[in-house]
């Protein structure tokens, strides 16, 4: 199993990382920080389950071009 994890830049340079299938969100200042943030979420919210085999973090980046 992967869980695939959405991740935003927030306006401050820090990340949020919202999982696609299961209720986990966290957030780190760096994007080391936010690897380790969405590890230790991972472990702690499958703590009585089967753990997933990998995370994909899929990176969101929404820009606006003026014409």
């Amino acid at each position: 199993m992967e869980l695939v994890f959405e991740v935003t830049q927030e306006a401050d340079s820090g990340y949020v990382a919202e999982c696609l299938t299961e209720s986990i969100i966290t957030q780190g200042d760096t994007w080391e920080e936010l690897r380790a943030m969405v590890r230790d979420a991972t472990e702690a919210y499958f703590f009585d389950k089967p753990k997933p085999v990998s995370i994909r973090l899929h990176m969101v980046r929404d820009e606006v071009v003026t014409v």
